[in-house]
């Protein structure tokens, strides 16, 4: 673990997995509703976790590099279905680069159990991780200017779904119609760290 300053109120704790990460995120969280650790934001990514408006970051600091995370607790087993239609553009890029057919893709994905690992890039975007690692794939080349709201694509060992219209670089393999950022939605994503999720295909692929 490696834990850096950042301003004069917060820190960037280095962890070195995710499910490293997920573990000492539990536990702040649980720390932080107990009453023992006074913080305004707790932020996990892939390897990191950031805690911003702390009141005494020093002492954290020096808690956190010599005491014990416990393992975080099995994920809760509520899963969110995303119905897909496996039409994106990259598909069949996919497909060559999985050695597979379009229609290998749409079964492999949809045929995985995926947890969001964290969240990030866009309000209700989630990073979702549950592919094995023979099946990571590149980001574009060349990124889109404009990628629509509910494409449904990959980057790396990622999955993740464009909650809006935005420029992007990850490769689309299919499409929801699904919301995933709703303001007047409590809580307003759909999609938080923990979350699973599985992929339900309608429509041809």
């Amino acid at each position: 673990m490696r834990v850096l300053p950042v301003g004069d109120d917060a820190l960037l704790v280095e962890v070195s997995s995710g499910e490293e990460a997920r573990a000492l995120h539990t536990e702040l969280l649980r720390r932080r509703a107990e009453g023992t650790l006074s913080v305004r934001e707790i932020v996990p990514a892939a390897r990191t976790v950031l805690l911003d408006g702390l009141t005494d970051p020093a002492r954290l600091a020096t808690e956190l590099t010599t005491s014990e995370v416990p393992p975080a607790p099995p994920r809760a087993r509520e899963t969110v279905e995303l119905p897909v239609r496996y039409d994106g553009p990259d598909l069949a890029d996919v497909a060559a680069h999985w050695g597979v057919s379009r229609e290998e893709v749409a079964r492999i994905h949809a045929g995985t159990e995926f947890s969001v690992a964290f969240c990030g890039f866009a309000p209700g975007f989630g990073y979702l991780t549950g592919l094995p690692q023979r099946y990571d794939v590149p980001r574009r080349a060349t990124p889109r200017t404009s990628v629509p709201a509910g494409a449904v694509a990959l980057a790396g060992p990622y999955t993740g779904v464009y909650p809006r219209s935005s420029p992007g670089g990850w490769q689309l393999i299919g499409s929801t119609d699904t919301v995933l950022w709703d303001h007047t939605r409590v809580p307003a994503a759909l999609l938080s760290p923990g979350t699973r999720v599985r992929f339900v295909p309608v429509g041809s692929s």
